[in-house]
């Protein structure tokens, strides 16, 4: 078990991993989906590409022998901010620590990579119980809170008119 930049090779095996945690049936199986509340995709290989082809980005992922088994994406936004969103477990590993484990090395590789002295990320504000899991791990509610791009079907397709995001952060 090691984690490591995502490199072009892993792209189909990233693509899957990310969208059977997030929706559809395949998700259900785990507890921070999003199925209930947006159908659609999470992302799609276009945007995985860019992100690994970009140097203000990474995308880190957990392997398991062979298996991609957890990813989290992470985005240099300058002075001192790292952006972490696309924090994903295959559905059968979560509750199993991979999730603690992975939010730790996805930090120190914030701090490392782009000299990280905080981090944020946005959730979105219907998912409390997954709010309440960073909460327990040190990230903050800032107040703040952004719209969720329903108009655009590329992030999903909302199931209800009132999603947003709360923005969280944590200072390394």
């Amino acid at each position: 078990m090691h984690f490591e930049p995502a490199q072009a090779a892993d792209l189909p095996a990233l693509h899957a991993l990310i969208e059977s945690a997030y929706r559809g049936d395949s998700a259900k199986t785990g507890w921070t989906h999003e199925a209930d509340l947006l159908g659609g995709q999470r992302t799609d290989m276009e945007a995985l590409a860019a992100m690994i082809a970009d140097p203000s980005q990474v995308i880190l992922v957990l392997r398991v022998g062979e298996d991609i088994d957890a990813c989290a994406a992470l985005a240099d936004r300058g002075d001192g901010l790292t952006y972490l969103g696309m924090f994903t477990v295959a559905p059968a590993r979560q509750a199993t620590g991979i999730g603690r484990l992975l939010l730790t090395a996805t930090e120190e590789h914030a701090a490392s990579l782009f000299g990280a002295a905080r981090v944020e990320m946005t959730v979105i504000a219907q998912r409390t119980e997954l709010v309440a899991w960073y909460e327990r791990r040190g990230y903050r509610v800032t107040g703040e809170s952004r719209p969720f791009p329903a108009a655009d079907p590329r992030f999903g397709l909302p199931k209800r008119a009132d999603l947003e995001f709360v923005v969280l952060e944590k200072i390394l």
